[in-house]
């Protein structure tokens, strides 16, 4: 059975890995025996996240790319296939969050959301599929969020964009599943990292942050999720282990979507 969840030899490439779920998600992968690519878009962001793998003992092979390029997208497959090897695992999670009211949002910001959250993970998957056709197989893994399945205020174009991105998991596993390419993504709950701090904060009273409870209220696991939380979830889905798991989203949400909520 352990063999089942080994990724040894295998090629993982985590786009806009330099830290927070990327980085929690390739260093698990790491842990069962892959070989790490990762990009993000500025060559800062890409030697902070080389010295936090260095540190934990990993070697990363890290790249400076814009996923919303396709022309730089290729070169970059292009060079990682040269200089590392061909990508077994495709991990789409380089993505942003644009938290304004629909009707103060301009297209340009909806846009923006829309071409790094959806037209970008459509752009490296493209990028890779020939190899894993010409190679035997392959796992294509979409970062998609709870938002795939749940609206909100203030986040039209995030979960447009992630309820496209379940779509195009879908489709992914349902043209390339044939040659042995398995795609499917994961929906993270609330994740406790850096961006969400301010929302963990205690308040002056010393009460948690408003938006703190309402999240601890609605999960039946009473906690945020920690980054962590998502590699086991992540190296099975990359592993053999789902060899016959196809267009499946796994949510990662400590029970968020399966509870109505406490009663008033």
């Amino acid at each position: 059975m352990k063999n089942q969840f080994d990724l040894s030899g295998k090629v993982a490439l985590v786009t806009g890995a330099s830290y927070g779920i990327g980085f929690a998600i390739a260093s698990a992968m790491a842990e069962a025996g892959a070989v790490i690519v990762f990009n993000d878009i500025k060559q800062e962001l890409v030697d902070k996240g080389a010295a936090a793998y260095a540190e934990k003992g990993i070697t990363a092979h890290g790249y400076v790319c814009d996923v919303t390029d396709e022309d730089a997208v290729n070169a970059l497959v292009s060079k990682v296939e040269a200089e590392v090897g061909v990508i077994d695992i495709l991990v789409n999670n380089a993505g942003i969050i644009k938290r304004i009211p629909m009707l103060e949002m301009s297209a340009k910001d909806f846009r923006q959301v829309i071409d790094v959250d959806l037209n970008a993970p459509f752009i490296v998957s493209k990028a890779v599929i020939p190899s894993m056709i010409k190679k035997g197989g392959g796992k294509i893994i979409n970062i998609c969020s709870m938002m795939s399945e749940l609206g909100r205020e203030t986040v039209s174009a995030y979960a447009a964009a992630k309820g496209g991105l379940k779509m195009l998991t879908r489709n992914i596993a349902s043209e390339y599943g044939q040659y042995n390419i398995q795609c499917n993504g994961i929906g993270p709950g609330y994740i406790a990292t850096p961006q969400t701090a301010p929302l963990r904060e205690v308040q002056p009273d010393g009460s948690k942050h408003p938006f703190d409870q309402f999240i601890l209220a609605k999960t039946p696991a009473n906690r945020w999720g920690e980054a962590s939380d998502l590699g086991g979830p992540a190296v099975f889905l990359a592993s053999s282990a789902s060899d016959f798991v196809n267009g499946h989203i796994l949510y990662v949400d400590g029970g968020i979507l399966a509870y109505i909520g406490k009663q008033p």
